[in-house]
């Protein structure tokens, strides 16, 4: 454990009694955010052995920032805005291409080839090289994307901060998702794959396979998978209702990528809306 990450979770231990008038405080969770925008540390990774490691101490240093910040009036343009942390900046020298009505705030990280159309990344999060947010995509506080994504127009990525122990949304490299999914809680979407358009995916959501109608997981796409929103049929005492699932309907080849003429007619021969 380095110095800063034991002076953070002290300082964290009286939360409560943080106030912008602690300097000493301040000075180590600007350091944080710092590194966080440069990306030098991150809120969470997946491990070696492919499971999701979340970096507690920098998830509390983002919850003590905006104890220890008060609000600023920041003015952009013709905008004006009121909040306690300034957005990301400089752009050209991190090789971002950012499209007018799009914003990231500070102690988010872009990585270098990264789009945003108009969009909003917020802090915490990562996203990974040559990805690209598209329209009206939100990418929630500490949300991990990986390198070679595609988030369509209205993606909800889902944020999260408290509780400080809670899983981000992570997804991995290559992937696909789709317009108007929804990923949130924790929820997970492995490295190639693909979701259909307005698809939900969270941890009580069981995702299940076509060929052998088994639940392989709940609120984890595994890798290399085409998967669209489908639903179940269950009996309850007061009758019978569909309860939503995520349904693999295709299992693609290691490092295959679709482009959208082959995925648009995957979708159609499953009866699936494109």
């Amino acid at each position: 454990m380095s110095e800063l990450e034991t002076r953070v979770g002290n300082w964290f231990e009286h939360l409560a009694e943080m106030t912008p008038d602690n300097l000493e405080a301040r000075r180590d969770v600007e350091l944080v955010i710092t590194k966080l925008d440069d990306g030098q540390v991150r809120v969470a990774e997946v491990g070696a052995d492919g499971s999701i490691v979340v970096h507690e101490w920098v998830k509390q240093a983002i919850l003590l920032l905006f104890r220890l910040h008060g609000l600023k009036r920041m003015d952009v343009g013709p905008f004006e805005y009121l909040d306690k942390l300034e957005l990301k900046s400089d752009y050209e020298r991190r090789g971002v291409r950012v499209v007018p009505g799009a914003s990231a705030r500070r102690g988010s990280f872009l990585s270098p080839g990264v789009i945003l159309m108009p969009s909003y990344v917020n802090i915490g999060a990562w996203v990974g090289r040559d990805s690209m947010v598209d329209t009206w995509a939100t990418v929630g506080s500490c949300a991990q994307i990986g390198a070679n994504v595609h988030l369509a127009g209205g993606v909800g990525i889902g944020g999260v901060l408290e509780p400080a122990n809670a899983v981000p949304v992570v997804i991995e490299d290559d992937a696909f998702i789709g317009s108007r999914c929804m990923i949130v809680d924790g929820g997970r979407v492995g490295r190639g794959s693909v979701l259909g358009a307005g698809t939900i995916l969270n941890p009580s959501i069981p995702v299940i396979d076509a060929e052998s109608g088994e639940e392989v997981s709940r609120g984890y796409v595994p890798d290399y998978c085409v998967a669209v929103s489908a639903s179940r049929r269950r009996e309850y005492p007061g009758g019978e209702f569909f309860l939503p699932c995520v349904l693999i309907i295709k299992r693609l080849s290691e490092g295959e990528r679709h482009s959208k003429v082959k995925l648009n007619d995957i979708l159609r021969d499953h009866g699936v809306a494109t």
